[in-house]
């Protein structure tokens, strides 16, 4: 488990094509500490294997669906990314739960600055927009958020300095994509709540 507060602005070193996958190098100083194989680490938001550590970075391999699912498709050498260690039995829970699992991609749409923050307006798939609600969270690139409107099509988020400097959401221009992950206990919220309108129709 995760919870959104990014550790590192990583950077992708090496992108291998493997046919049906694909095996990335990645560089984070921080989240390499102590890694070993089998470990995870959230990458942009898609929780990841590693497979080999030396150094300062680590390798993992992507699946064919999970490159097709997620931004991680369009990443290459050079390429920065959002690093984060599952958290800690017993550690302070910053964000919000986080899964790793990716439930489809946004589109950045607009960016509008101000003094001392800016507003991000993302697209959204309509299968998600009923688990986005305004003032609710939600994991962009593995980033936990506060939602601050909410609509069929899109939702905005308001970004400070912090963010904007030691995350990718300080470099996505409009028309980037992002990875998108909605609040977990809205999903089994629906599921439970369905199984019991079904249960009370028998």
């Amino acid at each position: 488990m995760f919870t959104g507060i990014v550790e590192e602005l990583g950077e992708v070193t090496a992108v291998e094509n493997l046919g049906d996958a694909a095996r990335f190098r990645l560089r984070g100083p921080v989240v390499t500490q102590g890694a070993q194989h089998g470990d995870s680490i959230a990458v942009n938001g898609v929780c990841l294997t590693v497979v080999e550590h030396e150094g300062d970075e680590f390798t993992a391999d992507v699946m064919a669906e999970t490159l097709k699912r997620s931004s991680l498709g369009v990443l290459t050498a050079g390429s920065r990314v959002n690093l984060e260690r599952p958290t800690a039995v017993g550690a302070r829970l910053g964000g919000h739960i986080v899964q790793g699992h990716v439930d489809g991609t946004g589109t950045v749409l607009e960016r509008t600055p101000s003094e001392h923050w800016e507003i991000v307006r993302i697209s959204l798939p309509g299968d998600l927009a009923r688990y986005v609600v305004e003032k609710g969270s939600i994991t962009v690139d593995g980033i936990s958020l506060t939602v601050v409107d909410a609509a069929a099509d899109h939702f905005t988020v308001s970004l400070i300095p912090t963010t904007l400097a030691l995350t990718t959401l300080g470099l996505k221009q409009p028309g980037d994509p992002v990875n998108l992950e909605v609040d977990v206990v809205a999903k089994y919220v629906e599921r439970l709540l369905g199984d019991r309108a079904q249960g009370a129709g028998k």
